[in-house]
Formats: structure tokens, sequence, C-alpha cells
């Protein structure tokens, strides 16, 4: 292996030892817990029951079922740019199948695209066109899940971005599509950014785009519900972004050392920005809120996934003019679902995103489209990168 040159990936799997599972049900056991909120909903944080009910469902959580069902997935890791990076490929059966590279965010991990993998590598076996396979890569962030957590700074969107790029370069895919939400969302735009000669599409649900000082002169009454809810969540609903960005280490050691802390930490966001209408299917389950919470827990990146918010913070760009001197010239569609807590009006992503294909507004869903509503995100990425094959 010449200088420079990347380590093939290694097959790895998922192990947890049995000494860590018991420690967390002795921790389970024991939490202690504050008294009842003094108000009715969820304006002080997450309510009692709710937690209450989170820590219930994980003392009966089946880790090693769910440990024996991912491991079916195939699982690699990789050192790119010296640091482990853990992630799924899974090859479709199709050989003409386009490459996808699917980010997650935070309080995400990989697991918000397990339900999809199926459908979008073998769609002929679930009901679609094979013609609209593709091969998937879903890599774990730096700091998340079974990736390495940094150990100097600088691990932001872009050097992830970049990571990203030689990941696809050593698994023979010189021409691939991203898609992304919450950070997934700016590494993906940041990926196009990078090497757009080599992404084919780009598919968000949470385009990176802000308004202008003159956009918020006359808005019109569409355009101002989308203000008036992206400044409810800035002033009532970031309150943890601010915290993770600015003090991560402090949070982070409750975050390693209370079960409770961390359910509470990451369920409150679970169910926020999710859309919870019994309507439209009751938002992120309780099951799955628990696979993800055990996941940060087993793999202890309750401070390290905090710490990306310091580092991402610092490498964003600071006001709308910022951002759109930053373009993106690949095609892109952008699936806009209503739960979200950062709405985007489609003439502000105009402006950066110059090649804007489509913009779908959805009539439900969440933050987690995944996790909510996986058949309806595989449809809106298939769509998205259908005019973008060879033919």
């Amino acid at each position: 292996m010449s200088a420079g040159e990347t380590p093939a990936p290694e097959r790895f799997a998922v192990r947890v030892d049995d000494a860590d599972l018991a420690d967390l049900r002795a921790r389970l056991d024991r939490v202690r817990l504050p008294e009842h909120e003094t108000v009715p909903d969820a304006a002080q944080g997450i309510q009692l029951a709710q937690l209450s009910t989170l820590l219930t469902a994980w003392r009966e959580h089946d880790w090693p079922a769910r440990q024996e069902r991912w491991n079916a997935i195939p699982h690699y890791r990789i050192v790119l740019d010296g640091l482990g990076i853990a992630f799924w490929h899974v090859r479709s059966p199709e050989p003409d199948a386009l490459p996808l590279v699917l980010t997650h965010g935070w309080p995400g991990s990989v697991l918000e695209f397990e339900d999809v993998i199926g459908p979008l590598s073998d769609p002929a076996a679930h009901g679609g066109s094979a013609r609209d396979a593709f091969h998937l890569v879903i890599p774990a962030l730096p700091g998340f899940g079974f990736s390495d957590r940094p150990r100097e700074q600088g691990w932001n969107p872009g050097r992830t971005a970049r990571a990203w790029a030689r990941l696809m370069t050593v698994l023979g895919y010189p021409r691939f599509g991203a898609h992304g939400g919450d950070w997934g969302a700016f590494v993906s735009t940041e990926l196009a950014r990078l090497v757009p000669e080599r992404v084919a599409g780009l598919h968000l649900t949470m385009p990176i785009a802000s308004p202008l000082p003159d956009d918020l002169l006359a808005p019109g009454p569409a355009e101002q519900r989308v203000l008036d809810r992206r400044n409810l969540h800035l002033a009532d609903g970031y309150g943890f972004g601010m915290q993770m960005s600015t003090r991560p280490q402090t949070l982070g050691y409750s975050l390693l050392d209370s079960p409770a802390g961390l359910a509470a930490w990451l369920g409150e966001k679970f169910a926020a920005y999710s859309d919870t209408r019994p309507e439209s299917g009751g938002g992120v389950s309780i099951a799955q809120q628990i696979d993800t919470i055990a996941l940060y827990w087993l793999t202890g990146t309750g401070a390290s996934s905090s710490r990306w918010y310091w580092e991402a913070m610092r490498w964003v760009a600071r006001s709308a003019e910022a951002e759109n001197a930053q373009p993106v010239t690949v095609p892109t569609a952008c699936s806009i679902f209503p739960a979200d807590p950062w709405p985007t009006v489609r003439h502000w992503a105009e402006r950066r995103y110059l090649d804007l294909r489509s913009w779908h507004e959805l009539d439900r869903g969440g933050h987690f489209p995944g996790l909510e509503q996986p058949d309806l995100l595989v449809s809106e990425i298939r769509d998205a990168f259908r005019h973008q094959r060879k033919p």
C-alpha cells in the first residue's frame, strides 16, 4: 500500500459485552428522577410521564436481538483521514443501480435508514421498478454509533464530506447521489459543493437556506408562517443546540453517566421534532426511540455527538448571504415534511441550490422521515433521482 492510500474496509460485527448490558440494567434499576413538572405540557422539557414510559421500555429492550438484526446488514469499518468510520454498505442485485450515500444527523443515527434499505436497494422485491435501484452507503458520523470518537479538533461537516468522497472512491463509485436531513443535509450539501462532477444529484429533507433581510420586510402569509415557526424554534426549542455548541463536554459527563439523562436529552427531541398526530402515524415510536438511545449509550457517544455541534457551529455559514456565497450547482430535490422544526421557503433555497429540480411539500411526517414515514421517504428518494440516472 503506497503512502497516503486508504486501507480497504473491513467487515465489522456489532458486539456489546454482557458486562456492559448488566451495568446498564443496574443503572436503569436505580435511576433517580425529579418531581413532576409544574406545567401541564412540555413547556419545561420532557414530561415525567413520557420519560417514565421510555425508561420502562428500555428496561425491556432486547439489545441482543437488535444486534443480531443489525448484523444481518453488511457492516464495515474503514480509516478515513485518520479516523475509523463505521458504515453499512448494501449493494443492489441490480448491476446498474445508482450508488447513494445517506447521511443522518442528531439525535438520529444510521438506524434512521434501516427500514428504507430493502425498498431502495431491491425495489423489484418491494413492489417497485428495478430501474429505481440504489447501491447504498450509510456511514455513521464521526463520534456517532460505531464510528470512532474524534480526539482532535476539526471533524466538522466539511471534513466529513471530504471523508465521504474518499469513501465512495474506495468503494469504486466515481459517480453517486447524496441524501441527508439535519446535519446530514449539511454534509450532503458540502459533498455536492466539493465534488460536483461526481455527485449525480442531491436530495434533502432540510435544505440549508435562510431568509435574506429583504425577505423579512413584507412576507406573504405562507412565508410569515415559516418565519414564525423558525423564530419560535430558535427562541424556545434550540437551547439544547446552544449548550452542545458551547459546552458539550460539561453536558457529556451526564450523558455518559446517566441513562435517564441520556433518554431525556434525546427523547425530548424525538417527540418535539416528529409528526405526533395519530392520523399521521404518531411520530417516532417508543421502540425506535429506545433502539437509538441504547445505541448512543452502549457506544458511549453522548459526549462526542454533542461535540459535533461545537465543531459544526464554528464551521457553518453565519448568514444567508454567506450561505448563498457557497452555491450548489448539482441537480437538487427537496422534500419538506410539515413537522420539521427548520421549515424553509422555496425561493430562499433557489438562491443557493441553483439547479433546484423539485420542491415537494408533504402532508405528514417530521424531522425523522426514515423512522416516521419510510415508505414516503422511499418514494421521494426514488423520484428525486429518477432523472439523474444514466440511460
